[in-house]
């Protein structure tokens, strides 16, 4: 019988040349491939859910790092600020895991019917080890690939199912957060879709309280509470990562980049930039560039010739 690890990588062998997460044909459903491990990598992470099949991976979000590897879940339950570095990988047997959307509207259905204790925890980030049940419904999920007729009909169904095995768990108390009717975990979510959408644009705080369907004052207080960042907070650091991606990726200049994330002043992108990862824009590439190297060569395979021996003399 076919296992998640075999099904994943398979998935991932299709997609051999992209290193990093490839969506796939399941809305909402990606998977993750890395050869070598990886340098730290800013994000702001949607709530999601991610399996680790092979490697190990670390996570830090505010003073907390996360370790884990292969047969453990990551579990994120806000938009958060994390530093995210893949610490096992190589050609032989790379860094593999998948990773799937948490939908608000799943679990605030869920939560309603299930009529669990409303214990709720505020913990953003956890990582447990993999319930058996998680794993099964994401196998399926995985195979659903292989029969992309079938995906229409089934991903939904399968999709709750995952849903309802993380609420059932240890994972459950951490996604009550988002599931009650109208929290403010949910009107946050609605104006951090916006910011996402538009993070280039100038978005006033009143529009997007407006949006949450709050008080500005309000809207200010539980945007914090939820992310652990100000809405200008959020959106700068939205500008930066991206504006970074460009950088590496793209091989932009720093001032295209900075223009292409919506800043008007290059010198205040350069030290925006430099206080957010350490160092301004083109050390920072240089720097993460030769890291790469670096690790590339560190896990590249090492190919030793014996040398021949000196025959004796009869």
């Amino acid at each position: 019988m076919t296992t998640l690890l075999e099904a994943v990588r398979r998935h991932a062998m299709t997609h051999a040349a992209d290193e990093g997460p490839v969506p796939s044909a399941v809305p909402g459903l990606w998977t993750v491939r890395a050869t070598v491990p990886s340098g730290l990598l800013h994000a702001i992470s949607k709530p999601m859910v991610s399996l680790v099949v092979q490697g190990a991976k670390a996570v830090t979000a505010g003073t907390r790092t996360f370790a884990f590897s292969a047969g453990d879940s990551l579990l994120i339950t806000a938009d958060v600020p994390t530093v995210n570095q893949i610490t096992r990988a190589s050609a032989a047997e790379p860094y593999l895991s998948i990773g799937l959307d948490l939908d608000l509207a799943v679990i605030a259905e869920l939560a309603a019917q299930m009529h669990e204790p409303r214990a709720v925890d505020p913990t953003p980030v956890r990582v447990h080890a993999t319930d058996a049940e998680v794993a099964d419904v994401a196998l399926r999920l995985v195979r659903l690939l292989d029969r992309p007729e079938a995906i229409p009909f089934l991903h939904a169904p399968l999709v709750r199912e995952l849903h309802y095995w993380l609420l059932a768990g240890r994972h459950g108390a951490a996604m009550r957060r988002l599931g009650g009717p109208d929290t403010h975990a949910q009107r946050v979510a609605r104006a951090v879709a916006v910011l996402r959408r538009d993070f280039t644009q100038a978005l006033p705080i009143e529009r997007l309280a407006a949006i949450a369907g709050m008080s500005p004052s309000s809207f200010h207080q539980h945007f914090r509470s939820v992310t652990s960042l100000s809405p200008l907070q959020f959106q700068k650091q939205l500008r930066l990562i991206e504006a970074r991606r460009l950088l590496l990726a793209e091989g932009v200049s720093a001032s295209s980049a900075a223009f292409a994330v919506g800043y008007e002043s290059v010198p205040q992108f350069t030290r925006e930039y430099g206080r957010f990862f350490g160092m301004p824009p083109v050390r920072d590439t240089l720097a993460a560039r030769h890291e790469a190297r670096v690790l590339a060569e560190r896990a590249a395979p090492t190919v030793t010739t014996a040398r021949p021996r000196r025959r004796r003399s009869a």
